[in-house]
């Protein structure tokens, strides 16, 4: 055990550059796409070209024009991703909060599951040893909070990529819904050794688990705090490549076309897939919390990893909005509709959206605070109503880009049609009165890939679940809201009658 943990917990050099990302995906770990297992996912048509955009995401820590916003450098002297920095001021706050949002513009917003996500969510862990210790079971006692402080210090110096899965099937609505789990297919403990705990069962869903380096399976936050639900009671790590665990991709979004003819799907591509779990052995070493569910439905809320990850996500959000007015805008200005009241009011509706997540996010950095743990975090509150809002905001801006573009989004002959016999008739048709013709079919090219094509539908929905289903979202937020002092003002008002 010992020695596990040595290795687990040894320092590597840091950030990594694209290439050294890609040759850790080459190895044993099996996926399937298209009932073929891949042989390599860095080189798999509709898989690969996520993993070079990854690649280049990374490349991006290194350079000097970047390098200094979204990494920094700890006190062992290693240079990591700033998603990684435990905050200690409102500085901090910030500074995390501007590293994401630089993440989130190279992609505008549209890859999703970048690393900072869920290295925030990593690091607040870490930072909370104290919860941590009381989830203990079995052969490594109180040392499962070392467990994650070994793991986050080798995935900050390492430059890990992770993938999470939270979810159990669905086997019956009643059930689930009652806070229990079905034998028959959710994830759960059949079996204690001494090298670690044998987990069988299946896990919904992992984006980016193929492109990922390990996965982190975490407890849900529906599990019920009741002895019979122990089995499905735990949290750890392993490598994606872990004998046993097998990846069930979704269809592809991206089929190969150029940059021109799909802009996004071309580029950002990162994939979805259930996770198999076939009597896979977790070493003790990887193991987080185990056997407590009272612990385990606590674990987001009281280590604040579920702030951290909000904030993340609000940066990346802004980001996406920007992106969605910029589109919007520019579709405007070459039709010659920018002056034409009807269409200006749709925009601006976006725009008040975008505007809105940028004042929630600017007020939960402002009033960044000390945590129950000596960490700083943003405020909560702007946090929870960003993503409660955003499900409902997103698909809106869809439906309203659809609305702009209409037939439009339909008329979009390829790029190979520039160069075929047909080039005259495209050139000649598809001309705007301020837009070359070319320059116009790209334009509602990435209108389309984000309105109408089963990428931009994907990410629709993919919005609209993000954090979970929008009625349990709103009920917990409900919850959590701080009501009580404003009833007391009702109470004072009727009571001075």
């Amino acid at each position: 055990m010992a020695a596990n943990r040595e290795d687990i917990a040894k320092q590597g050099s840091g950030i990594r550059t694209g290439q050294q990302y890609l040759e850790g995906l080459r190895d044993d770990r099996e996926i399937w796409t298209q009932g073929k297992r891949v042989a390599d996912v860095t080189s798999e048509p509709g898989m690969g070209r996520g993993a070079q955009t990854l690649a280049a995401f990374l490349d991006n820590q290194h350079d000097d024009k970047y390098r200094d916003s979204v990494t920094y450098v700890a006190d062992d002297g290693c240079r990591c991703a700033m998603a990684f920095k435990t905050p200690k001021s409102v500085e901090d706050i910030k500074a995390r909060g501007k590293a994401y949002y630089e993440w989130a513009k190279w992609s505008n917003g549209m890859f999703g599951r970048t690393p900072d996500y869920k290295n925030a969510s990593l690091m607040a862990f870490a930072s909370a040893p104290d919860f941590l210790s009381q989830g203990v079971k079995g052969p490594g006692g109180a040392a499962m909070a070392q467990n994650m402080t070994d793991f986050y210090h080798y995935a900050r110096t390492n430059d890990r990529v992770l993938t999470h899965t939270l979810v159990n099937p669905t086997f019956n609505h009643a059930q689930a819904a009652s806070g229990k789990f079905s034998e028959k297919v959710a994830l759960q403990v059949v079996k204690e050794t001494d090298a670690g705990i044998i987990v069988n069962g299946a896990r919904l869903l992992a984006t980016l688990g193929p492109l990922a380096d390990e996965i982190e399976v975490f407890p849900s936050t529906v599990l019920r705090a009741t002895d019979d639900n122990i089995p499905f009671a735990f949290a750890f790590a392993i490598p994606i490549a872990t004998p046993g665990l097998k990846l069930i991709c979704r269809d592809t979004y991206d089929h190969g076309k150029s940059h021109f003819d799909a802009p996004l799907s071309s580029r950002y591509e990162e994939m979805d897939a259930v996770v198999v779990f076939e009597n896979v052995l977790v070493p003790w070493e990887r193991v987080f919390m185990y056997g407590q569910p009272e612990l385990c439905n606590q674990a987001f809320n009281a280590t604040n990893a579920v702030v951290h990850m909000a904030h993340q996500v609000a940066c990346s959000k802004l980001a996406k909005s920007e992106f969605m007015v910029g589109l919007m805008c520019a579709i405007a200005k070459a039709t010659g509709r920018d002056k034409d009241l009807y269409t200006k009011g749709l925009i601006a509706e976006v725009m008040q959206m975008t505007e809105t997540v940028r004042a929630l996010l600017f007020s939960a950095e402002e009033q960044a605070h000390v945590d129950q743990h000596g960490n700083f975090i943003p405020l909560r509150s702007p946090l929870d109503t960003s993503r409660n809002m955003y499900p409902k905001m997103y698909p809106r801006m869809v439906e309203i880009l659809q609305l702009l573009g209409s037939s439009s989004l339909m008329a979009t002959p390829t790029e190979a049609d520039f160069s075929n016999a047909l080039a005259n008739d495209v050139e000649q048709y598809f001309q705007l009165a301020n837009l070359e013709s070319k320059d116009r079919v790209a334009l509602y090219r990435l209108a389309h890939d984000v309105a109408v094509s089963g990428f931009g539908n994907r990410q629709a929905l993919y919005e609209r679940f993000f954090f979970g289903p929008p009625a349990l979202m709103a009920s917990a937020y409900f919850d959590i809201y701080s009501k009580d002092p404003l009833i007391d003002r009702i109470e004072s008002l009727l009571a001075s009658n």
